[in-house]
């Protein structure tokens, strides 16, 4: 099997087309606000990303090659790496991040719905630039080539190697008998979930572009804010609430939504992943509003809660709640944000107790559920993982017993369970590598390991430098990159960027 560079040419050229057309929403904005300098550069970027676009899909014959499975390896890391890079260029020809590096670093992390940011004062960025910053969040929170696929009938492209190379979890259902189809049907969902968002946040107060740009970051479990101090900035518990749902809803299996309703809404609380994420979640919350409320060291003069406490302008500010609804919003909203990924916060939580902590720190780890907008490790590998750690410790006792796994009542092959211990394997690698390789930079060794766990698994903030309240400028510009790739690799499932590193695929005597 050898590598079609035609076809990888002519899907990549498909996708900077769309790339370019989405440039317009930003230009929009930047003529709203009459942000001159940057419409000009969106423009200066757009105009020859079509052509070459273009080019690539529309001269390049690919009659003779079949679109494969290698080729769609290839095809969705080049875009997600090229969406970095030229979605990097407007932001650095515009003077926004002037660092091209820094610029690629904060697409990176926008494309992979990551939120992780290097920037210091946020709201001195132009409008048009913070939209774009967040609306790349909902580009990249569903896949970016499944929404080229929305596109791509009668290119010759079969979506089945695209999906299988983008689409997040261990798991790939097709809703239709058409991946195309299937694509359609799911950016529908998206954009009812991104519609109904945002009409109450503007219900809750925010303005249309607030209500928008925390949409994209809410459904694409981005968390990319235009505010220095995040989600803290609205004193709103409506508006807590309302993100608080979506960032759930998002996190859960897309999938799931159809089935229910072809077979009713019952049978959601009838699949195992989204049984287990939802037990998972419930107790989060529960421990950490235990943790807090017992916790003597939450508590300040005149009952004043240290969870409260927010970072803002650079200064700390104490908001006075008292009421055990604020506290409970308080940690819903920080262990929802952190299990799907999503990184948006209303309280500096690494002032949080250590047990606390430590449970965010393990949401991170987990992530969303297979099929969603959510990064991690996803739910539904932690249940199989759970399931064979437990048919391991039966077979110690029952050697010549028959344990079958199954998933919502159906016998899991023997190849998906081992390629999901393959993924958790080489997930702990990366990881222990990535943090081996940013220690570089002299940091201790929370900073080092949360930044890359955080990358990793696409959440956005970490603890201590790279807590909620700080930024990611700090480490150098190799770091930087190193962590844009993991930001990317990790958003792709890991195997499908790193899998270009090893010489078997280049190899067309390797099947």
């Amino acid at each position: 099997m050898t590598v079609h560079f035609k076809s990888v040419a002519k899907l990549v050229g498909s996708f900077m087309m769309i790339l370019a057309a989405a440039m317009l929403l930003p230009i929009i904005t930047g003529i709203y606000y009459g942000e001159t300098h940057v419409i000009t550069s969106f423009i200066s970027v757009m105009i020859p990303c079509t052509i070459v676009g273009f080019f690539l899909y529309y001269k390049i014959d690919t009659s003779s090659q079949r679109f494969n499975t290698r080729d769609g390896f290839l095809a969705v890391s080049l875009c997600w790496i090229l969406a970095a890079a030229i979605g990097a260029l407007p932001l650095t020809i515009s003077g926004a991040i002037p660092n091209f590096i820094e610029a690629f670093f904060e697409m990176s992390s926008g494309f992979s719905t990551t939120g992780s940011t290097i920037l210091t004062d946020i709201e001195k960025l132009p409008k048009s630039a913070l939209f774009w910053r967040s609306f790349s969040h909902w580009i990249g929170g569903m896949g970016m080539i499944v929404l080229a696929m929305a596109f791509l009938s009668g290119s010759g492209i079969k979506g089945q190697h695209i999906a299988s190379a983008e689409t997040p979890g261990p798991t790939l259902d097709k809703l239709s008998a058409k991946y195309t189809t299937t694509a359609r049907s799911l950016y529908m969902a998206y954009l009812i979930f991104t519609c109904g968002e945002t009409v109450l946040l503007m219900i809750g107060g925010m303005s249309f572009y607030d209500a928008l740009v925390h949409t994209f970051g809410t459904v694409g479990t981005g968390g990319f804010s235009t505010y220095n101090d995040s989600l803290a900035h609205f004193d709103n518990p409506f508006i807590h609430w309302v993100i608080i749902v979506f960032m759930f809803l998002c996190s859960v299996n897309f999938n799931i939504y159809f089935i229910a309703i072809r077979q009713g809404l019952r049978i959601i609380f009838h699949d195992s992943e989204f049984k287990v994420h939802l037990m998972i979640i419930s107790s989060a919350i529960l421990l950490i509003v235990l943790n807090l409320s017992l916790s003597s060291n939450i508590w300040g003069e005149n009952g004043t809660s240290a969870v409260g406490t927010l970072i803002s302008n650079n200064s700390v500010k104490s908001i006075h709640w008292n009421s055990f609804f604020k506290l409970f919003t308080d940690a819903a909203f920080q262990a929802v944000s952190i299990m799907s990924t999503t990184g948006y916060m209303t309280s500096d939580f690494d002032l949080w107790p250590t047990f606390s902590k430590f449970i965010l720190l393990g949401l991170m780890f987990v992530g969303g559920s297979s099929a969603s907008t959510g990064g991690g490790m996803k739910v539904g590998r932690i249940v199989v993982m759970a399931k064979l750690a437990k048919r391991g410790l039966y077979k110690r006792t029952h050697p010549n017993s028959v344990y079958l796994i199954k998933m919502n009542g159906q016998h899991l092959r023997q190849e998906i369970a081992t390629n999901i211990t393959n993924f958790i394997f080489f997930y702990f690698l990366v990881l222990a590598m990535g943090t081996l390789v940013i220690s570089i930079n002299g940091f201790d060794l929370i900073t080092s390991f949360s930044s890359v766990l955080t990358c990793l698994s696409n959440v956005g903030p970490g603890f201590n430098l790279v807590g909620p309240t700080m930024n990611f400028h700090i480490f150098s510009g190799f770091s930087k990159i190193v962590l844009s790739l993991l930001m990317i690799g990790g958003r792709l499932e890991l195997f499908t960027l790193f899998i270009l590193l090893s010489p078997h695929y280049w190899n067309s005597n390797k099947v």
